[in-house]
């Protein structure tokens, strides 16, 4: 059994500058920890390709895509919001990030490989139907899900977004929408700011306290996930994966460990086979201590093996 692992050198051309914590050293420190564990041996690495704007279109409206476009600078950087800015490289990484969780999606679906880990930047969790924001300019698992519902014909797909943050952008894209389950964690009165008052019966939302340990999130996640992913039964399960819950990220007050990402990863293995033939694509999101990225990710991945 093996994982495939889509990247492209494009996701290190997006440049922010010296003291943003959205940065290319994210990717290297993941390809360092794989290379340390030894996992090198389990492990298919493709390189993704451009996402054809027609998939993006399902999940974004063409005035988003274009105006994310036309902010393109020829050098230096250009900010959107006080978060999210763009460089001269950001158009293909960008492109790069979205196509390969299309990739991810075709592979697990049309091959042998059952679990696929897309390594890429810029982040999509944030960005909503019309809008680009907190690091993330496409959104990277709707795209993906969109795809998978319509041009592989799939009916039940679920969304399963742990990043320390919530998935506004993800649940603006796809509530209401039956086809799609979505379920996230994330630090509640916190970076977006949304997520507690959600009415849409596809949503599962489960907000935690600063200071909220493994024991905690496990126990609060398995009560208000499982049972509802079981019942939906997916026929693909899209992670959203964010690391930065991590009790080392000082991007939240989470006190998350490696071994929660593990645990995790195996529940949703667990799922995944009873239901969809393993099959699983994850897409990094969050996660900005460099070393406990690093050593998350390795974990996530042994947990889907």
């Amino acid at each position: 059994m093996s994982i495939v692992v889509f990247s492209h050198s494009d996701c290190l051309d997006h440049i922010p500058d010296e003291q943003h914590p959205e940065c290319p050293a994210r990717i290297a420190a993941i390809n360092d920890q794989l290379i340390r564990s030894g996992m090198d041996f389990v492990l298919v690495r493709k390189d993704a390709s451009d996402a054809p704007l027609e998939a993006i279109y399902r999940a974004h409206t063409k005035e988003h895509v274009d105006f994310v476009f036309a902010q393109i600078p020829e050098y230096d950087h250009e900010w959107i919001d006080p978060d999210t800015l763009v460089t001269a490289g950001s158009k293909s990484a960008a492109l790069k990030a979205a196509g390969a969780a299309i990739n991810a999606v075709d592979d697990v679906l049309t091959t042998y490989n059952k679990q696929a880990f897309c390594a890429v930047r810029p982040p999509g969790h944030h960005a909503t139907r019309d809008k680009a924001m907190g690091f993330c300019l496409f959104n990277n698992v709707a795209i993906a899900a969109y795809h998978a519902l319509e041009t592989h014909g799939l009916e039940r797909v679920a969304i399963v977004d742990f990043d320390v943050h919530h998935g506004n952008g993800t649940e603006d894209i796809v509530q209401g929408d039956e086809r799609i389950l979505f379920c996230s964690s994330f630090q509640q009165a916190f970076y977006p700011f949304t997520g507690e008052d959600t009415s849409a019966d596809n949503v599962h939302n489960v907000p935690l306290p600063a200071g909220c340990k493994g024991p905690q999130w496990q126990e609060a996640v398995s009560q208000q996930w499982f049972k509802a992913l079981e019942d939906f039964a997916p026929q693909l399960i899209l992670i959203s994966a964010g690391f930065d819950g991590h009790a080392e990220d000082d991007m939240s007050q989470f006190l998350l460990k490696e071994e929660d990402y593990h645990w995790i990863s195996l529940k949703l293995k667990e799922i995944a086979d009873n239901h969809c033939d393993g099959r699983i694509v994850s897409c990094l999101e969050g996660g900005y201590n460099l070393s406990a990225l690093g050593r998350s990710v390795v974990a996530h991945l042994k947990g889907l093996l």
